[in-house]
């Protein structure tokens, strides 16, 4: 994985799950599902920016008061993302509790909450410390291709899937980064600089190879252009290095549909996080619970292209048994090339 990114599952695989992002090189994290995160020290869940939440099941959503105590009366604006009834899940928990000294903090704790709607619709509302955490509607807009965020370092989308009513699945996605040669800027006898960011947006923003970038020279003294082609410094003081990319799935059934969509979401991804409840001999089961078998879940993964496959949410049944479900995904996994994601018997 990259530098960049740092995926923790945050539990044991029989335990809630969760995945933590820490973006390296930003001071801040992401959480995917928010059950169970008292293993989460707390100087990292002060990390936390961003929070995606597949569905409200107690297991994926009851560490909501446990990161709200951590958080109140700080100065942190926390974003929350999830399926349909997010919104009025999170203000029925805030209205659980007494807010007549909170405006007292020293901090303003904002909690951004948006919900997709089944027409993909994305609505917004804000709950602030400083006004007792009353609800205020921000608004709403269409979700484009079930993109939630478009950040400068990151894009988050998701999906909806099947779990015996619509939850979300999620893909993340790194921006292209891109590594500027110290040492060949000044052997081109250009300065190190601000200017370095301009060129950087003109890179990713798609711009002609004859476009002119604003540089400084060294030497001042000397007379020179003051801009230079894209293309000319493109090709001696960059690399492009591809982002990285995540999904993240979990409570689906398996069905032609939740294969499709999931493949189509996963497509590519370097790690795959995936549920794996059940072993394929109780396939019977996991049809009935509306889950995956760990066979089904290294299908999918090789299905959709993957690099790597992490499998978690295994059902208790299975304790002491954790290396047969690594076994019966990876070997699915790995099995010959990827074909048409049909579903077998």
């Amino acid at each position: 994985m990259s530098k960049y990114f740092d995926p923790q599952l945050i539990n044991s695989p029989f335990d809630d799950p969760g995945l933590f992002v820490d973006l390296v090189f930003e001071r801040r994290a992401l959480l995917f599902d928010l059950g169970d995160i008292s293993r989460l020290a707390p100087r990292k869940l002060l990390r936390i920016t961003h929070i995606f939440i597949t569905h409200r099941h107690l297991d994926h959503f009851i560490g909501f008061d446990q990161l709200l105590r951590c958080l109140l009366g700080r100065e942190k604006v926390i974003g929350l993302w999830g399926p349909p009834g997010l919104i009025d899940a999170v203000e029925s928990k805030i209205a659980a509790y007494d807010w007549n000294l909170v405006t007292g903090y020293d901090g303003n704790l904002q909690l951004h909450v948006s919900e997709l709607g089944l027409d993909q619709r994305l609505t917004s509302v804000r709950f602030c410390g400083a006004d007792r955490f009353r609800r205020d509607n921000v608004g709403s807009r269409v979700c484009e291709d079930g993109v939630f965020i478009s950040d400068p370092s990151f894009q988050v989308r998701a999906i909806f899937v099947d779990h015996g009513y619509p939850i979300l699945a999620f893909a993340l996605q790194e921006r292209a980064r891109i590594n500027i040669w110290r040492s060949r800027v000044e052997a081109m006898g250009l300065v190190v600089g601000p200017w370095l960011n301009s060129f950087k947006e003109a890179i990713l923003s798609g711009k002609d190879e004859n476009e002119p970038i604003p540089v400084v020279w060294a030497d001042q003294g000397q007379t020179r252009p003051q801009t230079v082609p894209l293309g000319q410094l493109r090709s001696r003081i960059m690399k492009i290095t591809k982002g990285r990319k995540l999904a993240y799935v979990v409570d689906v059934a398996y069905s032609q549909a939740n294969v499709d969509a999931i493949v189509s979401l996963a497509s590519g991804a370097d790690i795959l996080f995936i549920e794996s409840p059940f072993l394929d001999e109780d396939v019977a089961q996991a049809a009935t619970r509306k889950h995956l078998t760990a066979r089904q879940a290294g299908q999918i993964a090789r299905f959709a292209k993957a690099k790597q496959v992490r499998t978690f949410h295994y059902s208790p049944r299975y304790r002491g048994r954790e290396a047969e479900l690594i076994q019966e995904a990876q070997s699915a996994f790995r099995m010959g090339s990827a074909t048409e994601p049909a579903i077998d018997g």
